[in-house]
């Protein structure tokens, strides 16, 4: 049956995962008498996921098909003329975005079924990715900034609680601690940006304030002489730089490893992460009147892209590799946008979650395979006992690092030629970092795949298999293999996953580049200005089609620093193992530079935390203690109490001392009304 574009069907899409988290988080937890069991959590949520990507695949057809919507379903609040509402705007960008969000959520819940087996927080983690699921439709399916920044923090909130979900670890306290507060940060910025467009137009609707913006261009920010635009739009995608943890608000991604694998599969591929992308892309008819912001987010992304992928050739925790993986590849999609090239930085958005979905969840494979080992430092040979596994991360990697014909190849590869063919301030510099970048990140995924599934093997050793509850949070007796032990597949609940994830992985971007880079796909749901910002429409002079397109990437340097990488890789990590820790000694005070991760913790703790500290130590003992309480409240108390020592004299109990005070009253009134009315006494 074949469904049209309406509030109903529309309210469904959010509410189902909101739903079944409900009912797992309340029914199957403490909080609601744990009355129902694992099964039951785990088929309603994936029940109302399921619901969600179903319905939103009909959607997408319906968009195709012409149907938008963008519409109030609910008034909130309404303050003068302010309409505080909530409502959807369905069009092609997010009509993409829903269906990347639930597919990807769905495999993630499926595959938490094998991966969180026998957890003590079972139904809670359940309850908490579905919550995340629904907060992630609200922010994409929002037609105004009211909505769009409570779906923003609501997933603050529950990533929070999800990279927590270890909280008896100090490590997960830790780190989402330091998730929240980071994120904080940037969204400083971000309400700062929707403080300024509300007052400068008088609304929160995106189709009101994107009808203004020709008048919004023209005015200055209060007081300077700075454009209005510019700053809004600066302060916008600083809150893009927290959630989608561009430089230098990066640190809280990598840390935010301590939640479970799932997590990071959700968090880091699919949804949070990318939500500043989706944003500058939503509000690209303002970002599109500055240059000035277009060249500060192709400077950021730049150096994201680059200075994070130097950090994922050290790590050893084979999360943090694809981690940091993440970060360099959400550096790629902000450099589009900082070329105006906004449909490819979507484009990009869309194959990256699928193929990096499973890189996560194969690297949760291999965590299971191992019996909770992490440090690829103790793997190799994997290949044989893992075979699926090794073929998914595999297929992962070539997607990722830009092998022809892959779905990572179209969307990298565009991202490049749009930038080679910018003239936005900072575009030479951001076209060596994504071409450095190129050779790198061949160089970290190859060297993952190398060390973990090839090789000789380094498990089953004496003092691998040591007990750790504590440290790893999690209900498995030990982690790493004990001697004698042998890793093993993963069940069909984990590798069905990854299988169903690689499809579009390899494909997904041969299908789509056309339609949705050189078409009508997204229609002005994404508006540049061709006449400033042409690139778009070189790319689509140059464009002859995906197989001619990569075919003539074996003639491109890309191509080549991807080869060099992948051999660096080959030889450092399987032909020459001593060569590495080799140039690490020659090496050595850059391998420490990049091992304490630019020292960015380092400064944060001692300019900001002790800074914050510092300042709040001088707010506590001179505000608090001596402002507010010693003047304000002790100060009034003891004024009144000496008030009072003086007055209570006059409360003597005898007679003629009230007599002489009321004759005393009385000729003081007299001598006022003398005063008053009779002129001549004056």
């Amino acid at each position: 049956m074949q469904l049209t574009l309406n509030i109903p069907v529309l309210c469904v899409i959010p509410l189902a995962p909101l739903f079944g988290s409900m009912i797992a988080g309340f029914f199957g937890t403490k909080l609601g008498g744990n009355r129902i069991g694992h099964g039951a959590s785990q088929f309603v949520t994936i029940l109302g996921v399921t619901i969600a990507f179903v319905l939103s695949c009909n959607v997408l057809v319906q968009v195709m098909d012409g149907f938008y919507f963008n519409g109030t379903v609910y008034r909130w609040m309404q303050l003068g003329e302010l309409n505080l509402d909530i409502g959807f705007l369905i069009d092609p960008l997010t009509a993409t975005m829903m269906c990347v969000v639930t597919f990807v959520s769905l495999m993630v819940h499926i595959y938490t079924i094998g991966y969180m087996h026998g957890e003590e927080g079972y139904n809670r983690f359940f309850s908490y990715i579905s919550l995340f699921t629904f907060a992630m439709l609200m922010l994409v399916m929002s037609n105004n900034l009211l909505q769009l920044f409570f779906g923003w923090e609501a997933v603050g909130v529950v990533s929070y609680l999800l990279i927590g979900f270890y909280f008896e670890r100090q490590s997960a306290v830790f780190a989402n601690m330091k998730a929240f507060l980071v994120n904080r940060v940037g969204d400083f910025g971000f309400i700062l940006g929707i403080g300024l467009l509300l007052a400068s137009t008088g609304s929160m609707q995106y189709d009101v304030i994107f009808a203004q913006n020709t008048a919004l261009a023209a005015q200055t920010l209060p007081g300077t002489s700075w454009s209005l635009v510019t700053v809004a739009c600066i302060c916008l995608f600083i809150g893009a730089m927290g959630k989608s943890a561009q430089f230098p608000l990066h640190v809280w991604l990598p840390d935010s490893m301590e939640g479970p694998t799932p997590i990071s599969a959700l968090i880091h591929a699919a949804t949070m992460v990318t939500a500043g992308i989706f944003m500058v892309s939503r509000m690209s008819p303002l970002f599109e009147l500055s240059d000035v912001a277009l060249s500060f987010i192709l400077v950021i992304g730049s150096i994201t892209a680059l200075f994070m992928g130097f950090l994922g050739i050290v790590q050893n925790d084979i999360k943090r590799v694809v981690a940091y993986s993440t970060l360099s590849q959400l550096g790629y999609m902000t450099v589009a946008l900082g070329v105006s090239a906004y449909p490819v930085a979507i484009f990009h958005l869309m194959t990256h979650a699928f193929f990096k979905a499973l890189l996560f969840l194969a690297a949760g494979s291999v965590i299971l395979g191992m019996h909770h080992e992490q440090d690829m430092r103790k793997m190799g040979g994997l290949w044989k006992y893992m075979p699926i596994t090794c073929l998914m991360m595999l297929l992962g990697n070539l997607a990722l690092v830009g092998t022809p014909f892959f779905s990572g190849f179209y969307s990298k590869d565009s991202i490049i030629e749009a930038v080679a063919a910018s003239h936005i301030p900072g575009s030479g510099f951001a076209y060596f970092a994504v071409m450095v970048s190129v050779f790198v990140t061949a160089l970290y995924s190859f060297r993952l795949y190398f060390y973990v599934f090839h090789g000789k093997a380094r498990w089953g050793h004496s003092g691998d298999h040591h007990h750790n509850h504590a440290e790893q949070g999690d209900d498995h007796a030990h982690h790493g293999l004990a001697p004698g032990e042998k890793p093993h597949e993963s069940p069909a609940v984990v590798t069905v996953p990854l299988i169903l994830l690689a499809i579009p992985s390899v494909i997904i971007g041969f299908y789509t580049i056309t339609p949705l880079l050189f078409g009508t796909y997204f229609g002005d749901s994404i508006f540049i200005d061709l006449a400033r910002h042409p690139i778009m429409k070189e790319l689509e002079d140059e464009f002859h089609g995906p197989v001619a397109m990569a075919l003539h990437a074996f003639t491109s340097p890309v191509l080549l620093l991807v080869g060099l990488g992948v051999l660096s890789a080959a030889i450092g990590y399987l032909w020459a193992p001593k060569l590495p820790e080799k140039l690490a000694q020659a090496f050595a005070p850059l391998k420490k530079l990049l091992d304490n991760k630019y020292y960015l913790d380092e400064l944060n703790q001692a300019v900001f935390a002790k800074g914050l500290i510092w300042i709040g130590s001088i707010l506590w003992h001179r505000g608090d203690q001596k402002v507010i309480d010693g003047f304000f409240v002790n100060g009034s108390a003891h004024a009144i109490g000496r008030f009072a020592g003086v007055i209570r004299h006059l409360q003597s109990g005898y007679l003629y001392h009230y007599a002489f005070a009321m004759i005393a009253g009385l000729a003081i009134l007299l001598a006022w009304v003398l005063y008053a009315y009779l002129p001549f006494v004056r």
